[in-house]
C-alpha cells in the first residue's frame, strides 16, 4: 500500500520539457536519500524506451532494471504540474510520481495507483487540487469516483422469507465490507422497498455509509411484499454520486423489461453487467493454446510486467483489430482490456503468473500467436 504524506508531494511545479521534471524528481528521489545519484540516467533511459505516461494525467517516471543499484530503498516522491508538463504524444501530465524500486515492489505501487487513476474525472479533479491533501485523498482512493460493487456485496438464493431477511442480508453484506456502520442495516430494514417489475426490488439508504456501494440479493424460496413476488434486492448506500453511473445501468435494464438477465446472473455475469469486468473461470498450468481464441501464457520477466513490458505487451495487442480481454489467473481473476496499460498494470503480475487471453474477431488466432511470442520473447527485457 502506498502512503502518502504531505513532505512527498511538491505543489505548483513547472517545467519546459519532461526531462526536466524528471531530473528534478530524481534530485528528490536522491535528497530523501531513497537512490544515488547516477539513478537519473536510469530514469531518463527508460523514459526513452517507453513513455511513463499511464493516463489521467499521471506519469510513473522510474529507473531501469540495469540502475536498481542505484537504488537504496523502495520509495516515492510526488510533483503537481497545475498548468501541465507535455509528456509526448499528445498527452499532458498534470502529477508525476518519482519511483525507486529494489525489487518488485513496485507492482503494489503501480496497481493501487492504476486502480484508482483509472476513473473517469481523476484528471479534472488533480488539475483543480490546491493543497497536497487533495492530491493524497486522491491517490490513496479516498475520493471515491465508482460505486463499489463486486462478489462480497453479492448473495444468491438466500433462503429468505420475507422482505424484511432480504434487507437485512444485503445491509449486512455492505456492512460487512465497511461501506457503512450498524446503524444503515437498522434503517434499511425500515424501508420502503420500491418494486421495478419482474420480482426486482430497490432499497437505499444514506445513514452511517462511508463509501457508496451496492449489494444485491435473490431468494431462493417463495416470497411475497405487499401481493408482490420478491426475487431479488438492490441495495444502495449512499454517501456520495458515485452511485450515478450504476443506477444508470440499473435504470436501463429496467426500462428494457429485462431484470429477469439480472435475478437470473452468475455471481460473474453481475459483476461484469455493473463494471464491465468479468472473472475469468478456466484455468491451465501451461502456456498452450487451449482454443482458437484463448491462450495461456506465463510471463518470464524477472520483475514482472511493470510498465515497461506492461506497455509492450499493449502495443502488441493493440497491432489487432480483435477485441482481446486478459487476466490474471494467479491474481484475482479479473478480466480487463489488454490494449489499456493501466488495466493491464492493475493486474499485479509477478514474475511466473499465468495470464489468460481472450480474443474475439477476424484475426484473433495471429493476434494470440503474436501476444505468445512476445511474451516469450521477454516483452523487451533479456
Amino acid at each position: 500500500m502506498l502512503q502518502l504524506t504531505t513532505q512527498d508531494i511538491t505543489l505548483n511545479q513547472s517545467y519546459q520539457s519532461k526531462q526536466d521534471a524528471i531530473r528534478s524528481l530524481a534530485s528528490q528521489l536522491a535528497n530523501k536519500g531513497l537512490v544515488k545519484e547516477g539513478y537519473v540516467e536510469g530514469m531518463l533511459n527508460r523514459e526513452q524506451q517507453n513513455s511513463t505516461f499511464l493516463g489521467s494525467g499521471i506519469a510513473i517516471p522510474h529507473g531501469t532494471t540495469d540502475t536498481r543499484d542505484q537504488v537504496n530503498e523502495t520509495g516515492v516522491t510526488v510533483q503537481h504540474f497545475p498548468e501541465g508538463v507535455n509528456w509526448g504524444d499528445g498527452n499532458i501530465a498534470y502529477l508525476a510520481i518519482g519511483i525507486a524500486a529494489k525489487s518488485d515492489e513496485h507492482l503494489g505501487i503501480l496497481k493501487q495507483l492504476t486502480k484508482v487513476l483509472s476513473a473517469d474525472g481523476v484528471e479534472d479533479k488533480l488539475k483543480q487540487a490546491t493543497n497536497a491533501e487533495d492530491i493524497i485523498a486522491l491517490l490513496n482512493g479516498d475520493v471515491q469516483f465508482e460505486c463499489d460493487f463486486d462478489a462480497s456485496l453479492i448473495q444468491l438464493d438466500f433462503p429468505a422469507s420475507d422482505m424484511v431477511q432480504m434487507a437485512a442480508v444485503a445491509g449486512g453484506l455492505l456492512k460487512n465490507t465497511g461501506c457503512c456502520e450498524a446503524e444503515y442495516v437498522g434503517d434499511l430494514v425500515t424501508k420502503q422497498p420500491t418494486h421495478v417489475g419482474n420480482g426486482l426490488w430497490v432499497v437505499s439508504s444514506n445513514k452511517s455509509v462511508k463509501r457508496t456501494a451496492m449489494s444485491f440479493v435473490t431468494t431462493a424460496n417463495h416470497c411475497e411484499y405487499e401481493n408482490l413476488p420478491v426475487k431479488g434486492l438492490v441495495a444502495f448506500a449512499a454517501c456520495n454520486n458515485a452511485h450515478q453511473k450504476t443506477l444508470a445501468i440499473l435504470n436501463q435494464i429496467i426500462f428494457d423489461g429485462q431484470q429477469a438477465k439480472l435475478l437470473n446472473a452468475s455471481v460473474e455475469n453481475l459483476i461484469a453487467q455493473f463494471t464491465g469486468e468479468e472473472i475469468a473461470t478456466t484455468h491451465s498450468d501451461n502456456a498452450e493454446q487451449s482454443d482458437n481464441n484463448t491462450a495461456v501464457f506465463k510471463i518470464k520477466n524477472a520483475h514482472g510486467l511493470h510498465a515497461r513490458p506492461g506497455a509492450m505487451l499493449v502495443a502488441e495487442a493493440k497491432k489487432f483489430d480483435s477485441t482481446i480481454k486478459v487476466s490474471n489467473l494467479d491474481g484475482d481473476g479479473k478480466t480487463v482490456n489488454a490494449k489499456s496499460l493501466m488495466k493491464v498494470i492493475a493486474l499485479g503480475v509477478k514474475h511466473g503468473h499465468q495470464l489468460q487471453f481472450t480474443a474475439e474477431g477476424a484475426d484473433a488466432e495471429q493476434a494470440l500467436a503474436a501476444i505468445g511470442a512476445a511474451i516469450e520473447s521477454g516483452l523487451g527485457e533479456a
